[in-house]
């Protein structure tokens, strides 16, 4: 299971917007014989590369050649900076790939559903592993990342996962931009970066002085609600896209609250996160049947609006997460 163990998914994959999207085969606008030829001066480049990430410390003399990747948003970074040649094998697919990754996602391959066993990783003969979840990492399962290092076996932790504070957009390009430097490709990164910065820029100016609607992020839970805190990127997007999450100061990225703590909030929106075997449309039927919470006026106005799981994680699908909510939120304003 993912850092959140009651979460489960199986969502619909949501394509970002075009300027997002120019990096999946080759690194951003050359054709093949451009990349081809740039490819071994871009590897000579910014070595030794030292990175500290999540309290590991490694010192990269080259890049990696052989990677897997576990949780779909790590291998969604590594798609989006071209770098998919250098996969040898992935586990844990959320939904499906963007579909702008989805060919060259297609010969990459899959070592399990879930995560696989240490035996099973170790056979792809692995030189980097980067999980998108602590539990990709899971001691219990020998797949630490000690243990990892001990096989020879380089590794990395999606930030999200050991952020001090509010995760932050920032954060997610730090994460684009450590692993283009880990594999000596910079300038894709930072292409991605300008890209993903213009997609927000143009969604803050749509906003702008439109008043933030209060949300309650409804995940999963039938005594409790299990909704989004304030640390998460979840909390970023939300605020980025015109709303005001009602448990921003949930000192955690997920957690539960009572319900009777959301009639007191009164949420104007409700911001259900689809995934798993349980439907949207049994979550809000879940919500509009309980008489408790017949006076919120997101229930009473049956204001709801959908996020796929897979967007709301630190990766590159986040920045046109923002717009896809804020055109949900603010549908007046935001098209």
């Amino acid at each position: 299971m993912h850092v959140v163990p009651r979460r489960r998914r199986a969502l619909t994959a949501v394509a970002l917007s075009a300027a997002l999207l120019p990096l999946a085969a080759c690194g951003g606008g050359t054709d093949g014989k451009d990349a081809a030829r740039a490819k071994p001066a871009e590897a000579r480049q910014g070595f030794p590369y030292t990175v500290t990430n999540c309290g590991v410390t490694t010192t990269y003399q080259a890049p990696p050649k052989r990677v897997v990747t576990m949780n779909q948003h790590a291998t969604e970074v590594m798609l989006a900076l071209g770098l998919q040649k250098s996969l040898v094998g992935t586990a844990y697919l959320d939904d499906k790939i963007l579909p702008a990754y989805a060919k060259a996602y297609a010969d990459v391959p899959v070592l399990a559903k879930e995560y696989p066993s240490k035996e099973k990783l170790l056979a792809a003969n692995p030189d980097f592993v980067y999980g998108g979840y602590s539990s990709a990492f899971d001691a219990g399962d020998g797949r630490s990342r000690d243990a990892l290092k001990g096989s020879g076996v380089n590794t990395r932790l999606n930030l999200e996962n050991c952020t001090r504070g509010r995760t932050t957009l920032d954060d997610v390009y730090q994460e684009v931009r450590e692993v283009g430097r880990t594999f000596g490709v910079p300038g894709r990164a930072e292409k991605w970066i300008a890209g993903a910065r213009a997609t927000v820029a143009d969604t803050a100016k749509k906003l702008k002085g439109v008043e933030p609607l209060s949300v309650f992020v409804y995940d999963s839970g039938d005594k409790t609600a299990f909704t989004a805190g304030g640390k998460g990127i979840g909390n970023e997007l939300i605020t980025r896209a015109g709303g005001r999450n009602v448990f921003a100061d949930l000192d955690k990225s997920f957690g539960d609250a009572t319900w009777e703590q959301v009639v007191a909030r009164r949420p104007q929106t409700v911001v259900i996160y689809d995934y798993g075997s349980t439907t949207v449309a049994q979550k809000e039927k879940r919500l509009l049947d309980d008489p408790v919470l017949r006076d919120v006026p997101a229930i009473k106005n049956k204001r709801f609006a959908v996020m796929p799981l897979s967007e709301v994680v630190l990766g590159v699908r986040a920045p046109g997460a923002i717009a896809e909510l804020a055109a949900q939120l603010h549908p007046e304003t935001v098209k």
